[in-house]
């Protein structure tokens, strides 16, 4: 058995069983992935790909069970070699984060330049998602950091770190009638059509909930995961923007925000990273960066907590920077 037949088969896993695209991702021709898994297959004594003819259709419920091992052994490679590259290389390296639209494009720039500032020869890579896609990547070993909002239930496998809480704003044409409208109500609200996340992204569930307890059903005729997408309807008059407050910026000159924080919770963004992992120095920095109480000697008390509750109750007693 081999480390790269090992790495073979949760690339085929993580490229939807596309052995082509598996092939592209990995340098290398598809005839030697194939033929390197059916070797496995024969050691094994067992099949991990359900086939039709050529083609993969499925994988195995053993092959499930492997894939998770593999994904696991794979994990703790890149461990050894990030231990030796810390004592050999210790500025040198790669750190890949996934994180949603609004944080890399409103959060994570000055967070960046001051990385990049102090480790310019480490490269940097951000992959966007939703929180599932984010999720996944971060347990496949895709990623180093993962940076998410709302959606706690899926990473309970990880260290996950609270950094800040923020507030949404109604975004709306400095026309509209609402403008005028003083201390905004939800009921207000209900009265036009919605411009918002797509469910499953910062906390829409929050939204639902929120115009729910008024007894209103919101009229929502557009979901997005990009808040620049959800400024570009508004600027449409497709309706009115519910999104994060910080992303509405200086530059929007055409757009009115109008604090809607007494009608939403609060949502958090948390940063989290596979239990179990080796985090370069370079990695805590760049934690520390993003949210600045996040030290490193706080981040490696947390990494010895055995769950995330555990965790909630450590940062219980610091209060979180609202944005």
């Amino acid at each position: 058995m081999k480390i790269q037949q090992l790495r073979y088969i949760v690339e085929i896993a993580n490229q939807n069983l596309n052995i082509t695209d598996a092939a592209e991702a990995l340098y290398t021709s598809q005839p030697g992935i194939s033929k390197q898994v059916r070797l496995l297959e024969q050691e094994l004594g067992l099949e991990i790909f359900e086939r039709n003819g050529k083609h993969i259709k499925s994988i195995t419920t053993e092959g499930r069970k492997i894939i998770a091992i593999a994904r696991e052994l794979l994990a703790k490679t890149q461990s050894i070699k990030a231990i030796a590259d810390e004592y050999t290389r210790p500025d040198h390296g790669v750190l890949r984060i996934a994180t949603t639209n609004t944080q890399a494009r409103y959060v994570l720039p000055k967070v960046v330049d001051r990385f990049l500032s102090r480790y310019p020869d480490v490269s940097l890579q951000i992959h966007q998602g939703s929180p599932t896609q984010i999720y996944d990547a971060l347990l496949s070993g895709e990623v180093d950091l993962a940076i998410t909002t709302e959606a706690q239930y899926l990473f309970e496998g990880v260290v996950l770190l609270p950094c800040y809480n923020w507030n949404r704003s109604v975004i709306v044409k400095r026309n509209h009638p609402l403008v005028n409208c003083k201390n905004i109500t939800i009921e207000e609200l209900g009265k036009y059509p919605l411009v918002t996340y797509t469910f499953g992204f910062t906390g829409a569930s929050d939204l639902s909930q929120a115009f729910s307890s008024s007894g209103i059903l919101p009229n929502i005729v557009f979901t997005a995961t990009d808040a620049d997408v959800i400024k570009t309807y508004v600027r449409l008059g497709l309706g009115v923007g519910i999104m994060a407050s910080m992303a509405h910026t200086q530059e929007d000159t055409d757009l009115v925000a109008i604090d809607a924080s007494h009608l939403f919770k609060p949502s958090s963004t948390q940063i989290a990273f596979k239990r179990g992992s080796f985090l370069r120095h370079y990695m805590y920095d760049f934690i520390n960066y993003f949210s600045e109480h996040l030290t490193r000697p706080m981040v490696e008390q947390a990494e010895r907590l055995p769950n995330n509750h555990a965790i909630q109750k450590l940062f219980a007693d610091i209060e979180l920077e609202m944005r």
